[in-house]
């Protein structure tokens, strides 16, 4: 055995003494938030209906699952007045929440700085801090929305500098407008590093006198992916006119001295000449005006009718179904083409409508949402560490991962293959094998009167966490389980496992 030196001793205590000091403080926030509301109430509702309760509903689809104690507040308030508040996020104290995901330094540092940081850190970090805002935030519209944006704009922290820059364009693209324009949206996008880096935009220009070639790449995904879709009746030509646009936006590279990572505008890489998009012409610009070029595109995809069925549609599809009824998506397309983009005014068309009402139980939940909502129904108690987050990898939804430039599907044939470590992780936390997940069973016990002693009912925890009465079949699969359960003599361990076999179950699997 090798003998420790008197440095190796000092590292080693230092190592743990940093360890336990991060223990120490993961503790008292958990402590904390519990305080500031993060903890089973004394009652919660429990469904008493066959058919899945309007409340537990709405909170499945725009929020991410209910919390222990949504859904009697989201009745107290009324659906509209919940929806509003839930609109206005800034007026939510989060307070719990940002006292678990305000720690990660690196998630509100510059692109440039952000170079100061190892990539582990960086990717552990931003999905650290993407999931505990999912599970904790009493924003919850507002973190789907950031989900959904994510997707629909999506980066892969893989290609090249990408995961130096998705921070910044996490706060300040996705998250800075994802209740907001449109518009906005798209052209905080285009230029954001992140974007600039992943689709090679970066790498688009034409230099005077050069016989240089425009990077399509972009162009094409922001017609085919974030504006008008692929069906949306451009052409190849609307692609290379849509690329000129583009030329000369750039980025300080990694070794500059100032400003590193910083975006900026090359006008000597920009082709100034005539552009005609979708029909309409731009023109030729002097060469210090051809930042214009780029306003001017963004004008034309984000007004053009084919972008607001396309983001309509993507949004119904989303919040409703795959195949969401037709009524539906032309209404919210009358409504973006009128609100000019307006992002809360589509939420509330599609959110308050009677065929998202009658879409109860239609979505397969992707593994980011059965995650989360299994969290959030048994109010966990979690700083998502690496064993928590590798669930994520195994059931293949990694936080910024997707490789293509479309996002995570969603559709539900892509994650029937998952479907196995869905049932391991639901059998793993409720045994207390996930490392940093802990569960308040004997609150929950008390608030459901579901899981104590002998009484234990399959019912009442069918209607917790399902938002409704079991079925005749679920109740009779869960009564034959905690027999096998029974005749093995273990009576805590049917109490966890009768919960886990609830949270596998088809229906919780859905939304």
């Amino acid at each position: 055995m090798k003998k420790l030196s008197r440095r190796d001793s000092l590292k080693g205590a230092a190592l743990a003494g940093s360890t336990l000091a991060l223990a120490s403080c993961e503790k008292m926030i958990s402590s904390a938030s519990r305080r500031f509301g993060q903890d089973f109430p004394d009652t919660v509702f429990v469904a008493e209906s066959n058919d899945i309760d309007d409340a537990y509903h709405l909170l499945n689809r725009a929020a991410y699952g209910p919390w222990p104690g949504d859904v009697s507040y989201l009745k107290s308030m009324g659906t509209q007045a919940w929806l509003e508040q839930q609109l206005q996020p800034e007026t939510i104290d989060d307070l719990a929440c940002e006292s678990r995901a305000r720690r990660f330094e690196s998630v509100f540092f510059k692109p440039g700085n952000a170079y100061e940081f190892k990539e582990n850190v960086l990717r552990e970090e931003l999905s650290r801090h993407t999931l505990l805002r999912a599970i904790y935030s009493k924003r919850q519209l507002f973190e789907v929305m950031v989900g959904f944006w994510t997707d629909h704009l999506n980066i892969d922290l893989g290609k090249g500098d990408c995961i130096y820059f998705k921070p910044w364009d996490d706060l300040n693209v996705v998250r800075k407008h994802a209740l907001g324009n449109f518009r906005d949206l798209i052209r905080a996008s285009v230029i954001s590093p992140a974007m600039l880096v992943y689709l090679d935009g970066k790498e688009n220009r034409k230099r005077k006198g050069t016989d240089d070639v425009p990077n399509e790449n972009y162009a094409r995904e922001l017609m085919e992916l974030h504006t008008m879709g692929v069906h949306g009746g451009y052409t190849q030509k609307d692609v290379s006119e849509a690329a000129r646009c583009l030329t000369g936006w750039t980025i300080k590279k990694k070794k500059a001295f100032l400003n590193r990572g910083t975006v900026y505008f090359n006008p000597g890489h920009h082709d100034d000449g005539e552009k005609v998009i979708l029909g309409k012409t731009i023109p030729e610009r002097e060469t210090h005006d051809g930042e214009k070029d780029l306003e001017d595109l963004i004008d034309i995809v984000c007004e053009h009718p084919a972008t607001a069925r396309y983001i309509s549609l993507k949004l119904c599809r989303r919040f409703v179904s795959y195949d969401p009824p037709e009524t539906l998506v032309s209404r919210v397309t009358e409504d973006f083409i009128k609100s000019k983009g307006d992002i809360k005014t589509l939420l509330r068309t599609i959110l308050l409508s009677e065929e998202f009402n009658q879409s109860k139980g239609q979505r397969f939940k992707r593994p980011f949402r059965y995650i989360v909502s299994t969290l959030r129904a048994l109010g966990a108690d979690t700083h998502a560490h690496k064993p928590l987050i590798e669930y994520f990898n195994r059931m293949g939804q990694t936080p910024f991962s997707h490789p293509t430039p479309d996002g995570y599907p969603e559709e539900e044939t892509p994650w029937m293959g998952t479907l196995l470590w869905r049932w391991n992780f639901a059998f793993g936390i409720v045994n207390n094998e996930i490392p940093d997940v802990k569960l308040p069973l004997g609150k929950m016990a008390k608030s459901t009167n579901a899981l104590s002693g002998k009484d234990l009912s399959a019912e009442t925890i069918a209607a917790y966490l399902l938002g409704r009465q079991a079925t005749e079949n679920e109740t009779a699969a869960i009564e034959e389980y905690r027999k096998e359960l029974e005749n093995g003599n273990e009576h805590p361990k049917q109490q966890a496992e009768l919960l886990a076999v609830l949270m596998a179950s088809p229906a919780f699997q859905r939304c």
